[in-house]
C-alpha cells in the first residue's frame, strides 16, 4: 500500500488462496510461500520460480479476469 502499488480485494468466491507474482512479463513466483519473515525464518514454504512468457500471459490473463469483478482496497 505505502509503495502506490494497487491492491484489489476479490471477494466473488467463497475461498481463493492463490500465490502468484509476474516479473517483467516472462517470470513467474507461486507457492505457498508468504513473502513474510516467518515464511523465509520458520516456516516450511515453497516456492517455484519459472521463466516462461506464454506461461506468464495465461496466469496474467486469468488475474484480469478475476481484476474485473474485485474493487480497489483503500484505507
Amino acid at each position: 500500500m505505502h509503495s502506490g502499488i494497487k491492491t484489489y480485494i476479490d471477494a466473488s468466491h467463497a475461498i481463493a488462496h492463490n500465490k502468484v507474482m509476474i516479473i517483467d512479463n516472462h517470470i513467474i513466483l507461486t507457492g505457498s510461500f508468504n513473502f513474510s519473515k516467518a515464511a523465509e525464518e520458520a516456516n516450511a514454504e515453497n516456492v517455484l520460480i519459472m521463466h516462461d512468457v506464454d506461461l506468464a500471459a495465461r496466469y496474467l490473463a486469468n488475474w484480469r479476469i478475476h481484476q474485473t469483478h474485485s474493487n480497489l482496497y483503500s484505507q
